[in-house]
């Protein structure tokens, strides 16, 4: 029998395999014909219009710059030209005080890294310097001199730029899915959250906080989406109308991270709140509530947030706020009939997380805080 279970489970972990690469590679099929479109060209300029010799350079820089990475691809060309540059100029000076061999290679490679991490924090500005330097000392210069790579690299990137302007991709798209990806783990968090209440299981609770934590790289990697996003829409004439769309998702995003931060404390708290009995039936059960409900209420946030069509996208905002705005109003430690004052700072702590929401909504800063019942 366990033979055969694990060549079931074999059987299932490589369909899901296969299944997930096709979907990717589909997914990737027109970013890339253009890495290839675009690495081709710069290699054929670099070589048939300027006249140099295998310019590889030419070639691998575009890729970088156009590569699958969230980076910004501004970001990407001016590092791989910088780097590529400053690279040639400290590895052709140590060389000229060194000499060549492998010990000074060693030396140049250190010596660059620590020089360009001391310049950039960038990855790829830090590679481009210290492979250039390191080039420059194991291999024998092409033939127009040193700064002949640099050339290229410079003609790759801006191949790339010359691709990210007339064949841009819609820089909308990632930073939808990744605010629906976002919310949705919220969501999740508060569901969690309610059921730990409901079952009473501390354990759980302490699990939603866990999940609320592990969100983070999907905060940071939605405000690299939206930072190469507004790189497109600056660059390309043909999205520049959708700018202002970035920027609401940018504001929507701080108020998400605020909310994320606050659940974290608020599952914290409700841990507590849980191992030492402080919620009375009655109030586990309105603040299960509300937990279940402000999960239902961000699902309409997320819709909103993620829709394409202008008119259905504000109809699913009003909703989202309309519906926190009635959750919102019975934030009270009385009217959830919470006694206990470990059951009254769970309440407190819940107030701010519904004012994050409401300001994602686009709701006013002043405007949100007044819909919570005085205290």
């Amino acid at each position: 029998m366990a033979p055969a279970a694990g060549l079931s489970a074999s059987r299932r972990f490589l369909h899901g395999r296969i299944r997930t690469g096709l979907i990717r590679s589909r997914n990737s099929l027109l970013p890339a014909i253009q890495m290839t479109l675009c690495a081709v060209g710069a290699y054929a300029f670099a070589e048939y219009v300027l006249g140099h010799s295998g310019p590889l350079f030419a070639a691998t820089s575009s890729l970088i710059a156009l590569g699958f990475s969230r980076e910004p691809r501004l970001r990407r060309v001016v590092e791989v030209g910088l780097g590529c540059t400053i690279g040639i100029a400290v590895g052709d000076l140590l060389l000229h005080w060194l000499g060549g061999g492998i010990w000074q290679a060693a030396v140049v490679l250190l010596f660059s890294i620590l020089l360009a991490r001391f310049l950039d924090s960038g990855t790829i500005f830090t590679t481009q310097l210290g492979l250039q330097s390191l080039l420059v000392v194991l291999l024998p210069a092409p033939a127009g001199g040193p700064f002949t790579r640099s050339i290229d690299a410079v003609v790759g990137g801006l191949c790339a730029l010359l691709v990210t302007i007339l064949i841009p991709k819609d820089p909308r798209r990632e930073p939808r899915k990744d605010v629906q990806k976002l919310l949705h783990e919220l969501a999740e968090v508060l569901r969690e959250c309610g059921d730990a209440l409901v079952s009473s299981d501390s354990t759980q609770a302490w699990h939603a906080l866990i999940r609320g934590r592990n969100c983070q790289p999907l905060v940071d990697g939605m405000r690299q989406s939206l930072r190469a996003s507004g790189e497109v829409a600056t660059l390309a004439p043909a999205y520049r109308r959708h700018r202002e769309e970035l920027d609401r998702l940018k504001k929507s995003l701080d108020f998400i991270d605020l909310a994320l931060r606050n659940s974290r404390v608020f599952a914290r708290r409700l841990t507590s709140a849980i191992n030492h009995a402080a919620l009375s039936d009655e109030a586990t059960e309105n603040i299960a509530e509300v937990l279940q409900e402000t999960a239902a209420a961000i699902d309409e946030l997320s819709l909103g947030l993620a829709e394409t069509h202008d008119g259905v996208r504000r109809a699913h905002l009003r909703t989202a706020r309309r519906d926190l705005s009635e959750i919102a109003l019975r934030l009270h430690p009385k009217l959830l009939e919470v006694q206990r004052l470990e059951g009254e700072t769970v309440v407190m702590l819940y107030r701010p997380l519904m004012v994050d929401l409401l300001e994602a909504t686009g709701m006013d800063a002043r405007e949100a805080r007044d819909v919570l019942p005085a205290l």
